[in-house]
């Protein structure tokens, strides 16, 4: 029997996407952190003035805890999805390597927010990065459900808790996003709380149903 060339390029082993997958985490975790610079130190003369200084990495220093805990929560969530996939096959393959293109992007638009923290562009910029994010993980998810590929442990109701907590974090991003008609900086506080609640506080109720 001839084999096509779809076949041989499949992409089953596993192993080699979750590493691939550390990889691009890493890579962006520590992308983020070198858009924050030590002050020049020319025209600080005193305490104060370093101080002052400090104060002006605000922006960038919030902006990193924020997607750091972004990337986080994503590679957890991810990590999960793997576990309970058995194989893989080329599609599934190219659909977790958009996610990763995804994820690729977050210094790019977190050093956008830490530049333009007051403007709305820059907000409503950040949170598409996340909801792309948020979207190409939940087609993962489905795609390898529907075709097979999950393993036994993948119950119906260990997919709908799946879909639910993705659906649910997005919606309250979403949420959080249109805070920023009244205030960007009201809407990033809500993200970095909600980023919290699911990074540290998981039997808090409204993350114990998702």
């Amino acid at each position: 029997m001839a084999l096509s060339y779809n076949r041989l390029t499949a992409g089953r082993r596993l192993e080699r996407i979750a590493a691939l997958s550390d990889g691009v985490f890493a890579i962006a975790m520590t992308l983020i952190v070198l858009e924050i610079h030590v002050p020049d130190p020319g025209p600080i003369r005193s305490e104060q003035e370093l101080w002052n200084a400090l104060l002006g990495l605000g922006p960038r220093l919030l902006t990193y805890l924020l997607s750091f805990l972004t990337l986080g929560i994503f590679w957890n969530g991810q990590q999960t999805q793997l576990n309970l996939f058995a194989t893989a096959d080329r599609d599934l393959s190219w659909l977790q390597l958009a996610f990763l293109a995804s994820i690729a992007l977050m210094p790019f638009s977190t050093s956008l927010l830490a530049e333009f923290i007051t403007y709305r562009l820059a907000l409503l910029a950040y949170w598409a990065n996340i909801f792309l994010i948020g979207l190409l993980l939940y087609l993962n998810w489905i795609y390898a459900t529907r075709n097979g590929l999950a393993t036994q442990e993948a119950t119906p109701a260990v997919s709908a808790a799946v879909k639910r907590r993705i659906f649910v974090g997005q919606s309250l991003y979403a949420f959080g996003a249109l805070l920023c008609i009244v205030s960007p900086l009201l809407s990033i506080a809500f993200i970095v709380l909600v980023q919290l609640n699911f990074a540290i506080a998981p039997k808090i109720p409204i993350l114990s149903r998702v």
